[in-house]
């Protein structure tokens, strides 16, 4: 996979991870008496930010990002996401 393939996937990982985080929210978030949209923007936001410091966590570690570590980035925060 090259450098700009492997940029868009986690590009279209990340923007999964916030619409799959920010739709789980939309009933708590309108029983808390917070507009949908706010609630759905700082869910959102919050698994974004859960992913791109688990790949800079991974980059970090040895100046590289492989698949694998991609990968087990977004399995993790998945895995975070269910537990909720």
């Amino acid at each position: 996979m090259s450098v700009m393939q492997q940029v868009r996937q986690v590009i279209l990982r990340i923007l999964a991870v916030f619409v799959a985080t920010g739709l789980s929210v939309i009933g708590a978030g309108s029983i808390a008496g917070i507009e949908i949209y706010q609630a759905v923007a700082i869910a959102g936001i919050s698994g974004v930010a859960v992913v791109v410091e688990g790949l800079a966590r991974a980059f970090i570690a040895d100046g590289n990002l492989s698949a694998d570590e991609i990968n087990a980035v977004f399995s993790e925060a998945e895995s975070a996401s269910k537990k909720k």
